[in-house]
């Protein structure tokens, strides 16, 4: 009653924001937090020009959104939280802190279909790809970023088909900055798999994207989600283009048949890393001169082991 009673007063908002954040500590106060999430943003959003608000709001949901999850609470945001958040991204869009609590609250609702929809809805793919263009250097601000466009390109329900185009050389960007961080390869490696499942990458895009993903392999073979993922991603390049598939054999910097054999043994026993260098290989068998670079490599030897530990596969 008092934000609403006072919400055109600045400091009225920042004080009971202030309140509300006592309490995120007691877990038994969620499910009254979790009522007050549209106020919280429309106090950002009437007092978008104060920085202090801005922050302090991003910090309050963040609390309550991670006990949320915590507790596996669903937490229904609709799209005025969504373009409230929008608005301040461009009202601060050069203010790296707030982006960085922005862009993790972003990554955390966009998992929800609905959020993801009003995402879609508020367009925020533009402002995704300026943010990383800006700010390129920031590892956690990448990997969210990385993990929204992820939900975004995934979703069955896709219109944003131009703007997710535009996303292709920015997650490229993004792997070649962060080969050397695991986790922000894995969700780049992600992102440019739903971006290639989507037919966002042009015939000009395949060969540097499939050396990309050949280093992102190279680089994090130990890394169990990163295979997975660059395996899926590089398998769906080789579906559509034999161009993929001659890079991915000839590579400057080795053969990709060698990265995968020597990933198959890190992880043979893990059943989803096997089941997506099946997947991989099922692509790469489309192709004469790979087949051809198989067989000198002994890859029949790789597969007689995979059949013999997974019958199934």
């Amino acid at each position: 009653e008092f934000m609403q009673a006072f919400w055109d007063i600045e400091a009225a908002q920042d004080k009971a924001i202030q309140l509300l954040a006592s309490f995120v500590r007691d877990k038994s106060a969620l499910p009254y937090l979790l009522t007050f999430t549209k106020l919280i943003t429309f106090a950002m959003k009437t007092h978008v020009d104060s920085l202090k608000i801005q922050v302090d709001g991003c910090s309050l949901l963040l609390e309550i959104l991670s006990q949320a999850l915590e507790q596996d609470v669903v937490v229904a945001l609709d799209e005025n939280v969504t373009s409230s958040l929008l608005k301040t991204v461009r009202q601060h869009s050069e203010n790296e802190e707030l982006l960085l609590l922005v862009c993790t609250l972003l990554m955390m609702i966009s998992a929800s279909e609905a959020a993801a929809e009003n995402l879609r809805k508020v367009g925020v793919i533009p402002d995704l790809l300026s943010i990383l263009r800006n700010f390129l250097h920031n590892e956690q601000i990448c990997l969210s970023c990385c993990g929204v466009l992820w939900s975004l390109a995934a979703s069955e329900n896709n219109v944003d088909q131009a703007a997710l185009k535009s996303a292709v050389p920015v997650t490229s960007a993004v792997l070649q900055q962060h080969l050397q961080n695991g986790t922000v390869t894995e969700s780049a490696c992600l992102t440019l798999w739903a971006l290639s499942l989507q037919g966002c990458l042009s015939e000009n895009d395949y060969e540097p994207t499939t050396a990309l993903l050949l280093d992102a392999l190279r680089m994090n073979p130990e890394r169990p989600a990163l295979v997975k993922n660059a395996c899926l991603a590089l398998a769906s390049l080789l579906r559509l283009s034999e161009i993929s598939a001659l890079r991915f054999i000839m590579d400057s910097k080795g053969s990709g048949i060698n990265l995968i054999k020597y990933a198959y043994h890190l992880h043979f026993d893990d059943p989803e890393v096997v089941e997506n260098i099946c997947t991989l290989i099922n692509e790469m068998v489309q192709y004469d001169d790979v087949v051809l670079d198989m067989l000198s490599q002994k890859m029949e030897e790789l597969l007689s082991e995979i059949k013999t530990s997974f019958p199934s596969s």
